[in-house]
């Protein structure tokens, strides 16, 4: 099998510092297309992967030789962009979230069955590394029971990330459809469903509290009721304006794993009997410069498609992350809990 011929929809930030950047990484991988509305933007792009740039994602569907796309585009756009890929015969890597609702996320794993590609969301809090080692620690037993968990991510906000800053689509409720819980609350809605299982219900408030001129919420703080039992919280915030929170607690019966909450060791394990254990493990990809060099996802999803297996973060994964902030938001509108459908 030759490389996998690679589109990528969308060259904005997200595509320049992750997508693009990984693909050229990658042994498997070779960058044949790229695609934006703004044709300088997808030129500039071209240029610089040795790529052919389109203005229009459904010229390059058409004119065929690409194997997988990734969906780098405002949110309202992943669900349509990602389905006609997939009807192209085409694999897709789909940014978070993957879609504006249920239906529109069904249709996506209904779309990938249907052609028998790999979907795959680009979720990346599954491979970073104090999360995997937390994960063997929890699913080991060794912890005892488990009783409760904070997971927060905030920064503040996505103007200095994104490449049209304050006039970017993040900011307008028709394209962006949900602000910081949708941005970061949906990477911690499937952090969690990885460490500790199924969400059961959800309350929350959402807020629009830090930038003006939007109706796109900007503080979001939720409570999640596991199938286990376990209550926790979770936050997703742009007002954290003096950098950045990307921390996980959990309290168990044994101990308190401190996951990214020390600037040194990316996981603390804090024992009841006094002993404290740090890890030195590989650091969390961030949007600061010297952030982890790979978020994985990229690796994972051509190792799944060459390899011919389900990845990590399947569209049937990304839909059940995604219903957890559906219903945060449904929970903030009738100011009631939310029972998950799971």
């Amino acid at each position: 099998m030759g490389k996998i011929k690679v589109g990528v929809i969308g060259c904005g930030s997200i595509a320049r510092r992750r997508h693009l950047l990984e693909y050229e990484a990658s042994d498997d991988a070779q960058i044949v297309a790229v695609v934006d509305i703004i044709e300088n933007r997808a030129q500039e792009m071209a240029d610089k992967y040795n790529a052919k740039a389109y203005t229009d994602y459904k010229d390059m569907l058409k004119n065929g030789g690409i194997d997988a796309v990734s969906v780098c585009l405002p949110n309202n756009l992943h669900a349509p962009v990602s389905i006609d890929a997939l009807n192209a015969g085409m694999h897709v890597l789909c940014e978070k979230p993957m879609a504006t609702s249920s239906e529109e996320a069904q249709n996506m794993v209904h779309a990938a069955e249907e052609n028998n590609k790999v979907l795959m969301i680009a979720h990346n809090q599954r491979f970073v590394s104090s999360h995997q080692k937390a994960k063997k620690l929890l699913d080991s037993g060794e912890l005892g029971k488990v009783y409760s968990f904070k997971t927060t991510f905030g920064h503040p906000g996505p103007e200095s990330w994104s490449i049209d800053g304050r006039s970017s689509w993040f900011f307008d409720k028709e394209q962006a459809f949900i602000g910081a819980l949708g941005d970061l609350g949906v990477h911690k809605s499937d952090l969690i469903r990885y460490l500790l299982g199924e969400v059961d219900e959800v309350g929350a408030f959402v807020e629009t509290s830090a930038k003006e001129n939007t109706e796109i919420d900007d503080n979001a703080v939720c409570i999640l009721k596991m199938k286990s039992g376990v209550i926790g919280t979770l936050a997703a915030s742009w007002s954290y304006v003096s950098g950045g929170d990307n921390s996980t607690l959990i309290y168990t019966e044994k101990a308190v794993l401190k996951l990214e909450a020390d600037p040194d060791y990316p996981l603390v394990v804090h024992y009841n009997n006094g002993d404290i254990v740090k890890y030195e493990l590989a650091k969390i990809q961030s949007n600061a410069e010297g952030g982890q060099t790979t978020t994985h996802v990229i690796e994972h999803f051509i190792h799944s498609i060459v390899h011919d297996t389900a990845p990590l973060i399947t569209g049937d994964e990304g839909m059940k992350s995604l219903n957890v902030i559906l219903a945060a938001l449904q929970s903030n509108e009738t100011k009631q809990f939310i029972q998950l459908k799971n």
